[in-house]
Formats: C-alpha cells, structure tokens, sequence
C-alpha cells in the first residue's frame, strides 16, 4: 500500500496517456490494525476498475506524521495530486491547490453539508473538501448518574454544576467533570464552552477574532468560580488535563461527565460503561450550536492531473463510499444524502444523536492561515485562565493578542 512519492509527476503507467494520481491519506485505524488501507485499497480498485486510465497508489500515514509528511514533500517540489490530511488553508493562501469547483461536478459540490462547505472556504472560495466529520456531546456515566439519584442528563450550566456536585457527594467519582484544557486539544474543549456560553467562538460573522469579547470572557469566569473552584473538575488541574487521558478514565469509570465525540462512545461501551449522551448544556438551555470538527481532502495543482483527480473525488463521494469510510471508523459523513442515509440505518442508531447535531455545528476558523498559530496559543495559554490566581480576561486578552499579530503576518 505505501509507495513513494518521489517524482509525483504524471507517468504512463500501461499505456500512452495513462496517468498514475498519487494520494496521501491518514491512517485512522487506532487499534493498529489495516482498515484504513484496505479501505483505500478496495477504493482504488474499484475506481481503475471503472476509470481504466487512471491508477491511484495510496501511502497511508499516521495522524502523527501525515501532515508533516505533505508539507515535507511540497516543499521539495514533490507534491501528491491527492492529500487527506488536516489542514489545507496554507496550501489554498500559496496557489497550491485546485477549488471545488475545479474539480467537482456540480451534484457532488452541491451535497456537502452547510457548514462544512463554510469550513473548507479560504477567501470565499472552497479548497478544502470535508473528508469525514465529528460533533461533539456531553457524556455521562448512567451508573454513576444513578448512584447519585440523578434521573437524566443536564440541560443547563445550572443544572450541570449541581450533578456535579451530587456525583462528588454521593460517589467515589474522581472527576466529577472532567475538563481538559492540557494542551493536547485546548481549543477544541474551549470552544465547546465558548458556543455553550452564547457566542461564535473564536470568530465573528465576518471572520474576525473575537476570542476576548466579554462574553467569551464570562464564559471562562463561570468555568473558574462554578466547576473549578467549587473543586468539581477532579485531581488533575484543567490547565494539565489532556482529552486522551480524560477519555481515558472515562473508560475506567472515573469521570462522572465530559465532552466527548463518537469514538469515546465506542471505547466506553467496549469497557461496559453505559454511556447518556446530551446536547451541549448552555447557559439556560441548549447551547447555541455544538462544535463541529472535520478532517480534508484536496486536489494539489503542481502535476496538472485536475481533470483525473476530479473523478475520482466524485467517485469518492458516493454514498457507498462516504458511508463505508465513516461507519469503520464511528464518524459522520460529509454529505446531505449519506448523513440522511446514516439515520435511516438502524446500524447506526447510536450516531443519530451526533448526526442531527451537525447541520447547524459551527466549526473552528480552519480556513485561516493564522488559526494554527491562534491554535497553539490556545493549546498553551488557555487553561491558566481557570487556575488559582488565574485571570480569564488577562488571559484571553494575551491569546487574542497573539491572533491579532498572527493576522498581520498573513
């Protein structure tokens, strides 16, 4: 399955005219296993079988290599056609990359999810197709919930202030709620809170940071007051609490609640934790919108294959396809018609709840190409703002501060 990608240029693999595409993609099979590559083996498979000109060799990279990997071969002129990675707005700001509507068909442009197509825009124009998606739910332990004489899930900050301190008092819990604002993944947790608190999250409508409004800023003053000082947030202090090792005791029942995804499902249900889930807790009820994640594909310019690298993204988003890639992994299809599909399967019962979630998620500003420096900031600074002696409006001031500078230096 892995080949090189040296001399990525269009070759004529069986024939005069036959052009070989190259395609980076990462690897999502945690377990270690080959699910990721068989997918993409039986894919392209398929695709030649229906496109005999049109060979696709596939390397598959970890998550924790991918992205390097392409930015390493772009730089030594050695571009894939195809890459499947996390980010794409660099590559968009350079000239790099095709547009959607270079390479798609119009039926397939069309069926994206809104806010995906939102997401994946640099400058107004798509570059960046959704490859799968996320959303994320507040989850809980039932038996814990039970112990505790709590009948159903919180439906407001209130509301999840007071379970937590119902779970501390009457359960051996060690985090009532587990909030991990390590820098692992900070501003994912944070813009949870910050859409749960009533704004847009990092961003306005027109795109601009928005990171220290004073709503965002109260926003952060209730986690510090209500669920870090009231000590509901369990041994390990926010701002040193990582998303893997929360999930992690999630699993081991030690977490009463947390914001979790669709593979955490997955992973507690393997350990027997009967998992509740619940849309995001808002101020007085649900929040404004949930936080919607997802992961791309684009069409990279340098070896002039748009036209072959435009079938085959349509033949990737079929249905079938959409569907197989996101049901192997606990994910959410992209699109209007595979996520309609998805709902309808009782298969996949356990994901409506995600799925009626994504239409109206909002995304982070992916498609600026200063959000990964904002990000890193974020990821080191963010959770200072909820410790002893910590200021949630000093410290969202400093972060937006530094996406301000990073603005400047697109």
């Amino acid at each position: 399955m892995t080949v090189s990608l040296t001399g990525c240029g269009g070759g004529s693999e069986g024939g005069p005219g036959d052009v070989t595409l190259k395609l980076v993609a990462a690897d999502y099979d945690v377990a270690g296993g080959g699910s990721s590559k068989n997918y993409w083996a039986d894919l392209t498979a398929a695709f030649t079988a229906q496109n005999p000109g049109i060979t696709v060799e596939v390397q598959v990279e970890s998550w924790n290599d991918v992205d390097r990997k392409v930015a390493e071969m772009v730089k030594a002129g050695h571009a894939p056609d195809i890459a499947q990675i996390g980010a794409y707005a660099d590559y968009a700001a350079a000239d790099k990359l095709y547009s959607a509507d270079q390479l798609l068909t119009i039926p397939v442009q069309s069926n994206f999810l809104g806010p995906l197509v939102d997401a994946g825009e640099h400058k107004r124009v798509q570059y960046g197709l959704p490859f799968v998606a996320s959303t994320r739910l507040l989850f809980y332990n039932k038996e814990l919930f039970a112990e505790a004489g709590i009948e159903e899930g919180p439906r407001t900050w209130d509301d999840l202030r007071a379970d937590a301190q119902k779970l501390k008092q009457s359960t051996e819990v060690k985090y009532p709620f587990a909030l991990p604002l390590g820098p692992e993944e900070a501003q994912a947790e944070s813009m949870m809170w910050l859409l749960s608190g009533g704004s847009d999250g990092y961003t306005d409508a027109a795109g601009n940071y928005t990171i220290d409004s004073q709503q965002n800023i109260e926003t952060f003053e209730w986690l510090k007051t209500n669920l870090v000082g009231g000590k509901l947030t369990g041994p390990v202090p926010p701002a040193k609490l990582n998303r893997k090792d929360a999930f992690a005791a999630f699993t081991r029942g030690e977490v009463g609640m947390l914001n979790g995804h669709p593979s955490l499902m997955q992973a507690a249900a393997k350990q027997g934790i009967d998992v509740g889930m619940v849309p995001l807790p808002g101020r007085t009820g649900k929040a404004k919108a949930t936080m919607g994640v997802a992961d791309w594909i684009m069409g990279f310019k340098q070896n002039g294959h748009k036209a072959e690298i435009g079938k085959f993204l349509d033949f990737l988003f079929s249905d079938e396809n959409v569907l197989d890639f996101a049901g192997q992994n606990g994910l959410l299809p992209v699109t209007v018609s595979a996520s309609e599909a998805m709902e309808r399967d009782p298969e996949h019962k356990e994901l409506r709840t995600f799925l009626q979630e994504l239409p109206a998620s909002m995304l982070p500003p992916v498609g600026k190409t200063s959000w990964a420096a904002v990000s890193e900031s974020i990821k080191k600074n963010v959770g200072e703002a909820v410790g002893p002696g910590g200021s949630p409006a000093a410290v969202l001031g400093r972060i937006s501060l530094e996406a301000k500078e990073a603005e400047l230096a697109e």
